[in-house]
């Protein structure tokens, strides 16, 4: 699997021998790959007049580009504002608490991020072809598919520290603007042009599948609660700026301290595992049904219903399986 922003052949169809020489020495003879784009077609078209596009198929002849449009900026940013909104209307009644639901289309957006994901892994798996993702710069739902497909395909990335090197690797190597995405949070009346809630729906579709399949991940919600937590506000400084450059400007890494030292302590570390978890070495298939993905109470309730009894629950889990 390979990433990358989107082809820069601008309305001039411009070519890059370099690009196609790259893709053509990845697929061995006769084989055949996929090019994910995560945008619609009607998008890549427009890109080109701003010096963007796709692959034209007679450069990339044993290359199929499947569009697979998925929000990335104020529309995802809008939905998250009215869920929020929604779930902290106390005096909302039941029709229009599932109306505002429908129609913030945050458990849509959901949807369309693991189905895009399953459609990844599923090249890879089934077809055993290889598999390009890309976007329009290749930083946002670019990482958010190759993220949830290694999920899917790797047991490896569903434990504690290979969740945390994929992280790492996917998510803050690759470029994801944290500083600019989550600038603020739903509750600031400041509506900055570029934050969007691209890594919250990426933990979000993780909880999903650590609720369709609850032992095959080693980590639980409160760990994707604390990834949430860091990622808008932190004493550390793994999320910090916006990239490897800025970071190494900043030299964030001489002087902060990284996330990932506190959660590995082993008295930390206790806290995020799973008691349940048992190694799956299968891929794990999540159900995009809309009856199979449901709102994550856990974050957006959070501060206005009660964990106490979850909690309880929670550790007499870990008490009953560690006793056995």
């Amino acid at each position: 699997m390979l990433r990358s922003s989107q082809p820069l052949t601008g309305p001039n169809r411009k070519r890059c021998r370099e690009d196609e020489l790259l893709l053509g020495t990845v697929l061995d003879e006769g084989e055949r790959g996929f090019i994910i784009d995560t945008r619609s077609a009607q998008a890549a078209k427009q890109a080109r007049m701003t010096g963007g596009g796709t692959e034209p198929k007679s450069s990339y002849p044993h290359w199929r580009r499947l569009h697979r449009p998925l929000e990335r900026g104020r529309p995802l940013q809008e939905s998250f504002i009215k869920l929020v909104e929604a779930c902290n209307d106390s005096s909302i009644t039941m029709d229009r608490w599932l109306s505002r639901l429908e129609s913030c289309r945050w458990l849509s957006h959901v949807k369309g991020a693991l189905s895009t994901a399953c459609l990844a892994a599923q090249c890879l798996d089934r077809e055993e072809a290889s598999v390009l993702v890309h976007g329009a710069e290749g930083t946002d739902t670019t990482l958010l598919v190759t993220a949830l497909a290694q999920v899917i395909l790797d047991p490896s990335c569903r434990t504690l520290v290979g969740f945390q090197g994929l992280l790492e690797r996917e998510w803050i190597e690759a470029g994801h603007p944290f500083h600019v995405r989550c600038a603020r949070s739903a509750y600031s009346h400041a509506r900055l042009k570029q934050e969007a809630p691209l890594f919250l729906l990426f933990l979000d579709c993780v909880w999903q599948l650590s609720r369709q399949f609850p032992f095959s991940l080693e980590f639980g919600e409160r760990l994707l609660l604390i990834l949430f937590d860091n990622a808008y506000a932190s004493a550390y400084g793994t999320f910090l700026c916006s990239n490897e450059k800025e970071r190494c400007l900043c030299k964030v890494k001489e002087s902060t301290h990284s996330l990932w030292g506190w959660l590995n302590q082993p008295e930390e570390k206790q806290k995020y595992l799973n008691p349940l978890y048992s190694h799956n070495a299968l891929v794990i298939w999540p159900s995009v049904e809309p009856q199979s993905i449901q709102l994550w109470h856990g974050l957006f309730f959070r501060w206005i219903r009660s964990s106490q009894y979850l909690d309880e629950a929670w550790a007499e889990i870990q008490r009953l399986v560690g006793g056995s």
